[in-house]
């Protein structure tokens, strides 16, 4: 299911940088700003979200006040409702059938992958984590072995090749492994 609603994100190499971003970025638009978060290595990120056109334009003045300072930036239009409700929390299941993991180098890369995998193919997002330790981001979902299959590779294409750490498949997942992913 569509959200019907665009959403963007900054990543920053310099924090201060990231809040002036910030700052410009909804000064520029009619956007939300959703979120702001401090990573590892001293990142920062920004979420916004409203109608395309706005998002872009704020996306436009974030980047050109970040400069160098940007590491990477996602906009996705139409995001799929389970990426926003998986964004930093684990959605707890009952049950795992095949579960499939991606890892990204950069935090919000993991976001284009969800939203990606979740189009793909019927699997239910666990997790769509941006604060993973080293500044990585990380997707976790379930569903049966060919629509994770589906949905992991569409999610690791959705992302520029240098930004994926890796990526797994686990066709008959085990029940101990529940309390891992899945709670």
């Amino acid at each position: 299911m569509l959200a019907n609603l665009a959403v963007g994100f900054l990543e920053t190499s310099a924090i201060a940088k990231g809040v002036e971003a910030a700052d410009a970025m909804v000064k520029m638009a009619s956007v939300r700003l959703v979120k702001t978060a401090f990573l590892a290595r001293g990142k920062y990120t920004i979420y916004i979200s409203g109608p395309l056109g706005e998002v872009e334009s704020a996306l436009r003045a974030g980047r050109q006040v970040l400069d160098r300072a940007l590491v990477d930036e996602v906009l996705i239009r139409n995001v799929h409702r389970q990426v926003l409700d998986t964004l930093d929390k684990r959605v707890p299941v009952d049950s795992l059938e095949a579960v499939g993991v991606i890892e990204t180098k950069e935090a919000i890369s993991a976001v284009l992958a969800a939203d990606a995998a979740a189009k793909a193919a019927a699997v239910r997002l666990i997790e769509t984590r941006t604060s993973v330790p080293g500044g990585k981001g990380l997707v976790t979902m379930t569903g049966s072995v060919g629509d994770v299959r589906t949905a992991v590779a569409a999610g690791i294409t959705a992302i520029k090749k240098e930004l994926l750490v890796g990526h797994v498949v686990i066709a008959n997942a085990d029940a101990q492994l529940l309390a891992v992913v899945g709670k």
